[in-house]
């Protein structure tokens, strides 16, 4: 790994040179209390993932004299993509207020340590420093690295193979932090290649019998496994599918059957499943026009022929699927708009109240505290008919209860840090809204997102963690439970709970499931126990919704991602003549997509397929009747069909139903969709977007032509 050349002495003799040009002509009669130099001890870092050190500062007058002041330690991450270890730069390492440092992801960063030169006595570690204040500080380089590789483990290795067949072997690298490193290259070694072959991927060739020798190797430490390669026994073989004909999209199981020379099947022989296409667009397909995997599933992407080739050893049989499209375009229609346009929308909820009319509540983002009201019995015309406003910058999350009765906002960014949660009597809003209480207790690091579940809200805190809070009595909540994860560098963005179980979104530790009353470990909210959890690669695990298929019966969790803009010239938040923040400059453009798992059960999950849509990226997500909206940002409102078993790339495979960009010339950035979170409800689909409000579509069921609707019109 290399580091960079940058030493602290040398920003130091930098920095005390301008320190010193802007003291010229002026009044030095307090350089005894003026900082003028600082001291790191270590001045540079070098730690291995999950150690931990403390950095010594030392602040010294022009005399030498030691000052006690305040001292203000920030992490610098470099860029919030780490490309060694293809992680979202969330939690890269830890600095504490006192300065000890934590390692948690491997890569080269800084730590600035700084000091005012005026007003020290404000306490800076809870204050944002204003950029024309005077200050002195140093970076102190800090490398983080990989423990070095304790063990290299084979999983699940074959008993033997059979001559002229093929066998991947599972590899496993642990390092001495006990964390599993997918990032070591392995080195693939055989004793007797006339026996077994091995290339670098680790897959096995039988090429004589006999026993042979295979290494696995990383850094420096081996494993070896013998592997006893037996005589191909198969003489003959047969290849079936569950259909011959299916749509794209469709999950086709083939079933290879080996014989003997005596007529008896095989058992233990490993096939190989491949394929070739000839698809409507391409004379000749190959593996982007669909997927197989080697338990002997297949999908189409493309409609056409596809040829299936079952092979072990030099015994193969074929088989020609027939593909046909999978037609589920509808046309989508815009039925209304209510336009937000002096800030950001945040997320929707809407319900039938009470007294049997239709409302939706919106929140705001990085404004003045507003939840807005809507009436949207005539989702031609949804109306505001109550607007609450809050201590808090942002009401980033916004749920209503079963019975609609109760809403609870989140804050985050109040004036008094006391963000916490905010309990909203809706059962008349006609009448209006009330505010009931208010809960903040240990909840001041902000409220991201909430979820309401039988009588619990359950509420994100400080990006961290979540509280449960008990609201059978609204006018005096209160907290019965918390569930966080035991790692150091662990953090959460969204949470969803379906029939006792929670399910939550943890960026780098992907998705969580608890038991807080439904599962099998004897959870509650008062006593959460975690039954199971699935990481991602990427670490941009973003949200979460747990659905059950009704077509298959399978349970399936839809993980989406959330990663950075690409934009370079989006400008940072600046005044727009009301007093409300808002946005210049290019409008966002975002990444991501949505990994959907199956988990059979808490011990078992596997991702079996995506929905990837390649211009933007993913949000919130809500699912009904096998029908997935989803909220891609600058993508706009897509609407997909996941009926069915799923496997491989929804979106190459014509699974989209419709799609709505919501272009609006007044917005708050002008015909700049962001599209935040959907929801059906009652033949319609509203939902949010980031610059222009609240927006109401319906799709014409019965008109299923391949046409997308991108109005740029008002209702």
């Amino acid at each position: 790994m290399t580091r960079r050349t940058l030493t602290t002495a040398t920003i130091v003799t930098v920095l005390l040179s301008l320190y010193e040009t802007t003291l010229i002509g002026q009044d030095r009669s307090n350089d005894k209390l003026t900082p003028a130099k600082i001291e790191v001890d270590p001045a540079e870092l070098n730690m291995q993932v999950g150690e931990s050190t403390q950095l010594n500062v030392t602040v010294t007058n022009v005399e030498g004299t030691t000052l006690d002041v305040p001292l203000l330690f920030i992490p610098l991450y470099g860029q919030f993509w780490n490309l060694e270890t293809r992680t979202w730069g969330f939690n890269l390492f830890k600095v504490s207020k006192e300065g000890l440092v934590t390692a948690s992801r491997p890569g080269d960063y800084h730590i600035r340590v700084r000091v005012p030169l005026s007003g020290q006595g404000e306490n800076i570690q809870t204050t944002t420093l204003n950029p024309d204040e005077r200050f002195l500080q140093v970076n102190v380089p800090l490398s983080i690295q990989h423990p070095p590789v304790k063990e290299v483990l084979f999983i699940s290795p074959p008993e033997h193979l059979y001559t002229g067949t093929t066998v991947r072997l599972n590899t496993k690298v642990v390092d001495e932090s006990d964390g599993t490193r997918t990032n070591i290259p392995i080195l693939f070694t055989s004793s007797s290649p006339d026996i077994a072959q091995v290339d670098a991927l680790g897959y096995i060739t039988g090429t004589g019998q006999g026993e042979a020798k295979i290494t696995a190797s990383a850094e420096t430490i081996s494993v070896h496994l013998t592997v006893k390669v037996l005589k191909n026994p198969v003489t003959s073989m047969t290849i079936a599918a569950s259909t011959s004909q299916a749509k794209t999209g469709d999950v086709i199981h083939l079933t290879a059957t080996p014989y003997d020379n005596r007529g008896h099947i095989v058992q233990d022989l490993q096939v190989v499943y491949s394929f070739h296409a000839k698809t409507d667009d391409f004379a000749v397909g190959g593996p982007t026009s669909g997927l197989i995997d080697q338990s002997g599933r297949f999908v189409a992407d493309l409609p056409g022929e596809y040829t299936i080739i079952a092979n072990a050893g030099n015994i193969s049989d074929t088989l020609v699927l027939s593909i046909r499209p999978r037609n589920v375009k509808q046309t989508i229609e815009l039925i209304g708009h209510g336009r937000v346009s002096d800030r950001g929308t945040s997320d929707l909820w809407v319900w039938e109240g009470p007294d049997g009319r239709d409302y939706a509540i919106t929140g705001t983002h990085r404004a003045e505290g507003h939840a807005y009201i809507w009436d949207v019995t005539e989702p031609g015309h949804p109306v505001i008919i109550d607007i609450v406003r809050v201590d808090a910058r942002t009401v980033n999350d916004v749920k209503v209860s079963e019975d609609g009765r109760i809403a609870v906002i989140s804050r985050e960014g109040a004036s008094n840090r006391r963000n916490g949660i905010v309990i909203l009597d809706v059962s008349n809003p006609q009448e209006g809204v009330r505010i009931i209480s208010r809960f903040t207790d240990e909840l001041t690091g902000g409220v991201h997102n909430v979820f309401i579940h039988d009588n619990h809200v359950y509420a994100l805190s400080a990006g961290q963690r979540y509280d449960i809070i008990n609201i059978e009595d609204p006018k005096q909540p209160r907290r019965v439970g918390r569930f966080e994860l035991d790692n150091f560098d662990r953090s959460i963005h969204d949470i969803w709970v379906k029939d006792g179980i929670a399910y939550s979104a943890n960026w780098n530790d992907g998705i969580v499931m608890v038991d807080v009353g439904g599962g099998n470990k004897g959870g509650t909210p008062q006593d959460p126990i975690k039954m199971g959890n699935f990481s991602f690669p990427t670490g941009w695990n973003h949200a979460v919704y747990p659905y059950r298929s009704q077509s298959t019966g399978k349970f399936y969790v839809f993980a989406g991602d959330e990663a950075s803009r690409t934009s370079t010239r989006y400008s940072p938040i600046t005044e727009r003549g009301t007093g409300t923040p808002g946005y210049q400059g290019e409008p966002s453009h975002w990444r991501g997509w949505i990994h959907i798992l199956e988990w059979s059960d808490s011990e078992t999950s596997k991702i079996v397929a995506r929905y990837e849509v390649p211009e933007a990226g993913s949000h919130n997500i809500w699912i009904e009747d096998d029908v997935m909206y989803v909220a891609f940002y600058n993508g706009g409102l897509r609407i997909v069909d996941i009926s069915g078993e799923l496997m491989g790339n929804l979106y190459r495979q014509g699974r989209e139903i419709a799609r709505f960009l919501p272009f609006d010339p007044e917005g708050f950035v002008p015909n700049a969709p962001q599209v935040w979170g959907a929801q059906p409800h009652k033949g319609n689909i509203f939902f949010s977007d980031y610059n222009s409000g609240l927006w109401v579509v319906r799709l014409n069921e019965h008109d299923t032509e391949s046409v997308e609707n991108l109005n740029h019109s008002k209702p």
